[in-house]
């Protein structure tokens, strides 16, 4: 499984990443080529780096949270649209990326990689207006969990397909039909999944074709580009009220810059193998999230279908390191 990215949101990549799809993990982070073989750590590089990675999950998922709350004054649209114009901003204007010298396919695939990122976040944020955060993330994460299972072509992988179908099974089973979920809700989240494992493997082909995180930077750009007349027609003039500008840029300083900045400096020191790990907790932490800031508790079913699909996600991504390790 190849290192892993953002969800919801997306994380930087450069020329490093290979072909293969990804370890679930909410978005497509960004690999330095030493991250792979990272030296050992003295006792705060050990420590420091987990942190940065555990901060920029909690950044994210939080940053998702306070989306949520915002979506009364902007819909989802809206707030997916505020998102991403403000951190392709920001994007733009600390990477600078090169516009010339590009090959017709260079931008083909740089536009693909900003659709997949565009369509992912406004999918997950219109499950998000309608489940709660934490199961929202969970149905997502099984598009890139399957992306895995499928190209890893490993048997024991399929145990992990079905502890995750246990999960799922265990959502259907806690009440009236997946838990007496919003059924359409589900249905966004699902379909965000296919996007996030759409999302992964433009990624990658888009970290060959652009140095650092230009390609990131120009397939935000993209995205934004394409949401913002969406934005604008759902939302209108409250696009533009102060308190709701205020807010999108901190869901997009929270859900993109933060976490990308996080991570860049954590991957120059931290195994690409344990950062896919880490990000496979995404799911329990945006229940935290939800429960923190939206005050969405959930029964105990719920959680251990979470938990179950967290294991389904470690479990691949560490199949996937030990089959490299064998190489």
């Amino acid at each position: 499984m190849v290192e892993l990215h953002e969800r919801r949101g997306t994380r930087p990549v450069n020329g490093s990443r290979t072909d293969q799809p990804q370890a679930p993990a909410p978005e497509a982070a960004l690999v330095q080529p030493e991250s792979a073989g990272a030296a050992p750590a003295t006792r705060w590089g050990a420590l420091g780096p987990v942190g940065l990675v555990l901060a920029g999950c909690v950044s994210v998922q939080f940053g998702g949270a306070v989306a949520v709350t915002l979506m009364p004054r902007a819909g989802a649209v809206g707030v997916v649209t505020l998102r991403l114009v403000v951190a392709a901003a920001v994007l733009l204007i600390v990477c600078r990326p090169r516009l010339r010298g590009h090959s017709r396919a260079d931008w083909g695939t740089v536009i693909a990689f900003g659709i997949a990122m565009g369509g992912m976040n406004l999918l997950f944020y219109q499950a998000a207006a309608r489940i709660p955060l934490g199961l929202a993330v969970t149905f997502e994460v099984l598009g890139p969990l399957a992306l895995s299972v499928i190209a890893s072509r490993r048997a024991i992988n399929l145990l992990w397909a079905g502890c995750a179908l246990v999960g799922v099974f265990m959502l259907g089973g806690a009440g009236d039909g997946l838990g007496g979920l919003d059924p359409v809700g589900v249905a966004f989240a699902v379909a965000a999944g296919v996007m996030w494992a759409t999302y992964i493997v433009f990624s990658a082909r888009t970290g060959r074709r652009f140095p650092q995180a230009d390609g990131l930077a120009l397939a935000m750009a993209v995205a934004a580009v394409l949401c913002l007349p969406l934005g604008l027609v759902a939302a209108g003039p409250k696009l533009f009220d102060p308190t709701t500008i205020a807010l999108g840029s901190a869901v997009a300083l929270m859900s993109s810059v933060l976490p990308y900045t996080l991570e860049l400096i954590a991957l120059r020191r931290l195994p690409a193998s344990t950062f896919a790990v880490m990000m496979s907790l995404e799911p329990a932490i945006a229940a935290l999230a939800g429960f923190l800031v939206l005050s969405q508790a959930l029964s105990w079913v719920e959680a251990a279908a979470i938990a179950f699909v967290i294991a389904a996600s470690m479990g691949a991504v560490r199949t996937q390191v030990g089959r490299k390790k064998k190489r």
